[in-house]
């Protein structure tokens, strides 16, 4: 390799590493143009100072559900009498975690960890709507995590029916959700299926060429000039795509394969980088997933990573032994770690024992275990 074809120290093949960070919002938002005018719909009227329509955004992970949602936030931002709050339902999982964060986003800081009741909360939070005359539109992105932990019906009945609950309170919500397995009208309780009736907006997967489009945008704001060729951004679009189209596989896979590169002292990102870097690339889902696990759920995936293909009563004897856990709460963490992927329960016969569930991880056993050290 010619010297100038070297990085020095000081040098990079980034010119912003920030700009291929999951989280980061990109200034320009490609197809997904029949999407946001869908949203903008449903939201409009609470610029007039009404309650918008609910929507719920449906579509496989890494389609731009929830960039949709938060450029649409901070456009809102910029609106008195309008208050947007986007909660994380990975993280908060139940009905009252869920009206914290609102509560956080309406008056800027934490409301007590202890000793204030949910209806309480709910009160503060819809007195200050109705004194302020504002209007709240909260986002429940991942809503799926809300059914896993069985607090979606609670939470939503709760937001929906807050203008009864508290005259002139102005609540509109989103529902976000990336588990296409999971019918989120049909699973609520019947008391909220009669008062929810969003408007629904798909997220289909990006094809290949749409996947070279964002990523080049990406690639053109985060890498220096010709660090990247056209050949790298196919075989990225290829890797991506093959991932069910999940944007945030290649994203993260665009930015291992720079470091890949700068490892090797190079200038320019090839195949060969972009190919290693796939490997852990692919894994972002399992991250993601695991990074939102309580102890006791972790716990179970590290017994199973010992135990894989065993029988779920084999299972549960050690589980219980290194958590002291029931089996009840056993079974609720298998449901949920089966919803998630992370797992496979599936029903065998079991001679003189009826049918028996047997456990398997859905990934490779040291592919988990480094991502639970993560």
């Amino acid at each position: 390799m010619a010297d100038d074809d070297m990085l020095s120290w000081d040098e990079s093949v980034f010119r912003d590493e920030h700009v291929l960070e999951l989280d980061y919002l990109p200034e320009a938002f490609l197809h997904r143009d029949e999407q946001m005018e869908t949203l903008k719909y449903a939201l409009r009227p609470a610029v007039r100072g009404s309650r918008p329509l609910n929507v719920m955004a449906r579509g496989p992970p890494g389609t731009g559900k929830t960039t949709a949602v938060q450029k649409l936030f901070d456009e809102l931002a910029s609106v008195s009498d309008v208050d947007v709050v986007r909660v994380n339902c990975q993280v908060d999982s139940t009905r009252y975690a869920v009206f914290s964060r609102l509560f956080e986003g309406l008056f800027e800081y934490e409301p007590p960890t202890s000793g204030i009741s949910f209806k309480k909360l709910f009160g503060q939070i819809t007195d200050r709507l109705v004194e302020e005359d504002e209007v709240l539109i909260v986002a429940l992105d991942d809503v799926n995590y809300l059914f896993y932990e069985d607090e979606a019906s609670d939470t939503l009945y709760s937001l929906l029916r807050a203008h009864e609950a508290h005259s002139g309170a102005k609540i509109g919500v989103i529902v976000v959700s990336s588990d296409l397995d999971l019918n989120v009208i049909e699973e609520l309780d019947s008391r909220v299926q009669s008062v929810f009736r969003p408007e629904e907006v798909y997220f289909d997967a990006y094809g290949e060429r749409e996947i070279v489009d964002i990523l080049q945008e990406r690639v053109k704001r985060g890498f220096r000039e010709e660090a990247v060729g056209p050949q790298v951004l196919d075989r990225v679009a290829e890797h991506t795509a093959d991932s069910g189209g999940d944007l945030r596989v290649g994203i993260d896979l665009l930015r291992r394969a720079g470091l890949n590169a700068e490892m090797r002292g190079s200038t320019e990102v090839n195949t060969d980088d972009v190919d290693e870097a796939y490997e852990k690339a692919k894994y972002v889902h399992l991250s993601r997933h695991l990074r939102g696990l309580s102890e006791s759920e972790a716990a179970l995936v590290r017994v199973l990573a010992d135990h894989d293909g065993k029988r779920a009563g084999d299972v549960f004897d050690v589980f219980s032994e290194e958590t002291d856990l029931g089996y009840t709460r056993y079974s609720e963490i298998i449901n949920k770690l089966e919803q998630l992927g992370l797992i496979d329960a599936e029903y065998s016969s079991v001679e003189g024992r009826g049918r028996s569930r047997t456990l398997s991880l859905s990934y490779d056993a040291d592919a988990v275990l480094d991502r639970l050290e993560e």
